[in-house]
């Protein structure tokens, strides 16, 4: 899928989704990450996910899908739902 990245822990944002297109979403270290190929920033979004399995996106949605829990992230507001 994409080099450098643990593809059961990325995903990648469409352009013209409604947020965070173009962008990388990775959780490396217990940590939720956005990555811009473009400027090669990392963004930090969310710390502390325990055991993560997998992620998934849709629009400004991210769903982590942990060992004991999901957590669902909204890009438009920065912060958990």
């Amino acid at each position: 899928m994409i080099p450098g990245f643990d593809t059961t822990l990325t995903c990648e944002g469409i352009i013209g989704d409604g947020c965070g297109g173009g962008r990388i979403f990775t959780i490396q270290d217990e940590t939720l990450i956005a990555y811009d190929p473009y400027t090669k920033e990392n963004i930090l979004l969310l710390e502390k996910i325990h055991m993560p399995k997998s992620i998934s996106k849709n629009g400004c949605i991210i769903s982590i899908l942990c060992e004991n829990e999901e957590i669902k992230f909204d890009l438009s507001a920065l912060k958990k739902v």
